[in-house]
């Protein structure tokens, strides 16, 4: 089925079909030749088979910043860097987990050598408590490095 829009600035034709579950729309999209030379650049980069694949990516993770900017569920990891050697640097990330025992689903202790440690603590929950544990835990002394990793519970990715 062909469906055509017309407003002043542009005319969009949408050819849309039906595959498996979901309804593919196909679109035209305009850009400047350098811009697409880019784009098709990282696509080969990145290895994308294809520009929908890399539009479709792209969308979600757009779609995956907005979920963390809005209450709901979301999805994540945090990670930090540190030396275990550090006078009470365990008991510290131990105790905030604690207190984050409704948002932690599991926590990953990697010893990297010696000295050093990695954590991954992988989270499910409000934005707002995530972003909350992720700082308390980055801002310990001792910590080298942490980051939190932005995901989705994939709930209206279908």
């Amino acid at each position: 089925m062909a469906l055509i829009f017309r407003n002043p600035r542009a005319t969009i034709r949408m050819n849309s079909s039906t595959t498996g579950m979901s309804k593919i729309v196909r679109f035209g999209v305009s850009l400047e030749a350098g811009l697409l030379a880019k784009f098709d650049a990282l696509l080969r980069k990145r290895g994308w088979a294809s520009r929908s694949e890399a539009f479709r990516n792209l969308i979600r993770q757009e779609l995956v910043k907005k979920e963390w900017l809005e209450d709901g569920e979301v999805a994540g990891a945090v990670t930090l860097i540190y030396d275990h050697h550090r006078k009470d640097l365990l008991s510290r990330t131990t105790d905030i987990q604690h207190d984050y025992h409704h948002i932690i689903l599991s926590a990953q202790h990697i010893h990297l050598d010696h000295d050093h440690c990695l954590e991954i603590i992988a989270v499910k929950g409000n934005p707002a408590d995530v972003h909350r544990l992720a700082d308390a835990l980055k801002t310990i002394k001792g910590i080298t490095y942490g980051t939190l990793s932005m995901s989705t519970t994939g709930r209206g990715f279908e």
